[in-house]
């Protein structure tokens, strides 16, 4: 199997085919950002590492017709919780367009791009016309601890929603009390960082929406509150403990923060790697 993952981040599609047992695996892989290679490269040893993504030219031999291109384009200008977003226009998300680019370069098989579902309608509408396909929404929350929701865009057949895990928040924390079934979304900068006064970290948390806290004791006060710690994080997004471990938990969030959420990412890519039965009439003659 071929696979082809651009803004790979911390090789979560890597992961996801490790949990489906796709052993001949050929992974390339396109990323810039340091701590995620070191993620990348601390978990994984078989990846070929592609770079930018804008030095890609899409001609090269090796990438042509591969199984898979899959690829979530930086989400900053869609989100929702950015003040003044632009959109596909911004600086950031445009790079959309070059991972479409190299799609229509290198005809892959199948194809899985994902991004926000809280970008705005006209986005979404722009995305959806440029890859042929509808978006299948899919909440986090069906195989996670954590509310994210997410478009998934693909032309891999039979999609459905994931059965409900009936995760809950207290069934992935280290140690303390929480006052919710669910996490609210992470993000890469919104869990806390360079947040050490408890007060501070309670009042974002009850005025901004854009974090989600443990408290230490049942008593829910101010004086027992913290922040996520780097194995909740990884449990968050469905990573083993200890994947990032080559970082610090602030670096390790922002890069967890940008990453897919590992088990939706092997839901929908089962249907591509399970076995595929034999023709009815192939069974036939080997029956006779």
């Amino acid at each position: 199997m071929k696979v082809v993952s651009l803004f790979d981040g911390i090789s979560v599609a890597r992961l996801a085919l490790s949990r489906l047992n796709v052993k001949d695996l050929k992974y390339y892989a396109s990323e810039i950002n340091k701590d995620a290679l070191t993620v990348s490269q601390d978990n994984w040893n078989d990846i070929v590492h592609l770079g930018d993504v804008r030095k890609i030219s899409g001609d090269e031999a090796f990438l042509k017709n591969p199984d898979l291109l899959i690829f979530g384009a930086p989400c900053q200008d869609l989100s929702i919780a950015m003040r003044n977003r632009q959109g596909l226009d911004g600086n950031k998300s445009c790079l959309f367009f070059e991972g479409l680019r190299i799609l229509r370069k290198i005809k892959p098989k199948y194809f899985l791009v994902e991004n926000v579902a809280t970008m705005k309608d006209e986005d979404r509408d722009i995305i959806t016309k440029e890859l042929g396909v509808n978006p299948i929404m899919i909440n986090s929350s069906l195989v996670s601890a954590q509310l994210r929701r997410r478009y998934y865009w693909t032309n891999i057949p039979n999609i459905t929603q994931p059965i409900d895990k009936q995760i809950k928040l207290n069934n992935i924390i280290t140690s303390g009390f929480v006052d919710r079934e669910k996490s609210r979304c992470i993000s890469a900068r919104g869990e806390g960082i360079g947040l050490v006064d408890k007060t501070k970290i309670f009042k974002r948390y009850k005025t901004t929406g854009m974090i989600t806290i443990v408290f230490e004791k049942p008593d829910f006060a101010i004086e027992s509150v913290r922040v996520f710690n780097q194995t909740e994080l990884e449990r968050l997004q469905t990573l083993p403990d200890g994947y990032t471990k080559s970082l610090t938990r602030n670096k390790a969030c922002e890069v967890i923060g940008n990453a897919f959420t590992a088990d939706v990412i092997v839901h929908i890519l089962q249907n591509i790697v399970a076995p595929i039965p034999q023709p009815i009439e192939i069974m036939e003659i080997i029956k006779n």
